[in-house]
């Protein structure tokens, strides 16, 4: 079953060239969210290493998180919580706990934000994401549950293509990697 949706998520993705000027191909992830049988698949295949650890909440950076992280939650029959980023839209209202990422693959710092009443002592956080390329959003999500007194158990995404000490490290698990994909 894993092998199966492995290979169905690699035929569904695409490089895009965005078009002049452009330095470098921009990955496309759409087909993997039309694809029925694939968002049916992913919920369950991202949550399976981490299951045993019984995580009480997952939670997700904006955007395309809060696509997988309801996916991974309800795979685990738990609730979600949404890593807001300020360019994303509106906020939530109420007290938000910030954390800033270090240097992303551009070598910005991307601020994230959770809403303090969703997170606290005693929750077992389960991250999930599309795509990890240096795990700098995955630190900042750390920080929070650090600060929240909230425990990260670790990492599942989609693709997974941070230096391999760096998802030992911060115990990012992933469906795919760099390896897997078309050049």
């Amino acid at each position: 079953m894993a092998a199966e949706l492995s290979k169905r998520l690699v035929e569904l993705f695409r490089w895009v060239d965005p078009g002049p000027g452009a330095s470098h191909l921009v990955s496309d992830i759409s087909g993997w969210w039309r694809d029925p049988a694939t968002l049916a698949e992913l919920g369950p295949a991202l949550v399976a290493p981490f299951r045993s650890a019984r995580p009480t909440v997952v939670v997700s950076p904006a955007v395309t998180g809060l696509l997988l992280g309801p996916l991974a939650a309800t795979a685990l029959g738990v609730g979600f919580v949404a890593a807001h980023k300020p360019g994303d839209g509106r906020l939530p209202a109420g007290p938000l706990t910030w954390a800033q990422s270090p240097p992303d693959f551009r070598g910005r710092r991307v601020d994230l934000a959770v809403h303090d009443r969703h997170l606290g002592t005693g929750d077992r956080v389960l991250v999930v994401d599309d795509w990890v390329a240096t795990a700098a959003q995955v630190r900042a999500i750390y920080d929070i549950c650090a600060a929240r007194g909230a425990e990260a158990l670790g990492t599942s995404a989609v693709m997974v293509d941070c230096p391999p000490a760096t998802a030992h490290e911060l115990r990012i698990h992933g469906l795919l990697t760099g390896a897997d994909l078309p050049s």
